[in-house]
């Protein structure tokens, strides 16, 4: 199963890509990547839910993947990117999606559902919830405030594509062979021309992750998501949301469904068996 480019304008005329994988007439669903990735991240997920029978959007948020660079920094923040999501599917011509969110991708889904909670059929909030254990969001601020506009810029091999992805990424990823750290590398580096690889994000998003301080307080935005159905996924070893924070989510927001994912940290790929089989009767449950 093949996808298509399209691409949307969002009200700042920045041009966003978006991957469409063409399924059926059941609920659409839109897949919102993590902070530094883009829609390739869902390259494998896509024709997995589109043979459900459904279409499924994967969107590249400003900065990242083949959607525009935003000149002004401050604007990667997570209210931005909420408006770019809803002005993609009023462009797109969709009333409801199934939001499938990683990371940022699932901070994303949470504050929609506060502005637009009925633009919302459904969600899977993949490894992220309304708080961050610190030893994650350590880990995941160093890497991405490390990597500077000369990092962006500078001539790299795949082969140091591959092994700077796989150091960052390997706790998160344990036992895995040498095609996943390539598949992994390429979809978080592109290549140019000559032949040498660069990151396929704007360096800003640091920037602008290190000049906005300490993580919100996302519990309120949590509490929004009462009106649809939720699925929240764990990878089992993730570092940036823990057992004790699952157990408060409970307390927040009651009866969504929960699976983890043996042997994964920071974040899922959605295809493992254990996210995919909840995924998947979650799909026909919103269905």
């Amino acid at each position: 199963m093949t996808y298509r480019d399209m691409s949307v304008l969002t009200q700042d005329k920045l041009r966003l890509n978006l991957r469409v994988t063409e399924g059926g007439d059941g609920t659409p669903v839109l897949c919102i990547p993590g902070l530094t990735r883009n829609a390739s991240d869902f390259e494998d997920f896509a024709p997995l839910a589109a043979a459900t029978g459904r279409d499924v959007y994967a969107i590249s948020l400003r900065g990242r993947g083949l959607s525009d660079y935003d000149a002004n920094y401050l604007n990667y923040f997570p209210p931005t990117y909420v408006g770019d999501v809803l002005t993609a599917l009023d462009q797109i011509g969709l009333q409801r999606a199934i939001f499938v969110g990683t990371s940022l991708g699932g901070i994303v889904t949470m504050l929609t559902a506060v502005e637009a909670a009925d633009r919302i059929a459904g969600a899977v909030i993949n490894d992220v919830g309304p708080e961050f254990a610190p030893e994650g969001i350590a880990r995941i601020a160093g890497y991405v405030g490390a990597r500077s506009a000369s990092d962006s810029d500078g001539a790299m091999t795949l082969a140091d594509a591959i092994a700077q992805i796989r150091a960052i990424n390997e706790v998160a990823f344990p036992g895995k062979n040498d095609a996943f750290w390539e598949t992994f590398a390429q979809r978080t580096f592109e290549q140019r021309p000559d032949g040498s690889w660069k990151l396929a994000y704007d360096p800003n998003i640091g920037r602008a992750i290190i000049e906005a301080g300490p993580a919100p307080d996302l519990w309120a935005p949590f509490a929004a998501t009462r009106p649809f159905p939720m699925l929240i996924l764990r990878g089992a070893i993730s570092d940036l949301l823990t057992p004790p924070i699952i157990e408060k989510m409970r307390a927040a927001r009651p009866g969504f469904d929960y699976a983890e994912v043996a042997n994964v940290g920071h974040a899922p790929t959605l295809t493992e068996p254990d996210a995919w089989n909840a995924i998947s009767a979650f799909l026909a449950k919103v269905d």
